[in-house]
């Protein structure tokens, strides 16, 4: 998915640079992919948020009953959660850009974006 939404990403700004772009279907287009990928940004929060609890109640559970048999566990959680979240923050991150890229393509397409109003 990183790659993925890199090339995207890519594609959208070298669009943005050809006046001969058809800015209206682009619009459509990138209007698309931004709910395909605002979907696949909730469904990982969602397993991020699932996974980190997993990993604290672990975590306490090592605590409260002192079972060390648990530990292979918590170690193995946190080291999943680590990249986990990091790929989440990417993908954050990167559809906030495609935000600012849907402003400037629909700028080109009406006249106008949100930057105006300020």
């Amino acid at each position: 998915m990183t790659e993925y939404l890199t090339n995207y990403r890519r594609y959208i700004l070298k669009c943005l640079e050809n006046e001969g772009c058809d800015f209206g279907q682009l619009l459509e287009y990138h209007t698309e992919k931004l709910h395909q990928f605002q979907h696949e940004r909730f469904i990982h929060l969602i397993v991020m948020v699932l996974f980190a609890l997993c990993t604290v109640i672990t975590i306490l559970a090592i605590a409260l009953s002192e079972k060390m048999m648990l530990i292979p566990l918590a170690v193995l959680l946190l080291v999943l959660l680590v990249p986990y979240i990091k790929h989440y923050f990417f993908l954050e991150n990167t559809v906030q850009l495609l935000y600012k890229d849907y402003d400037a393509i629909y700028k080109k397409v009406h006249g106008f974006s949100q930057e105006d109003l300020k």
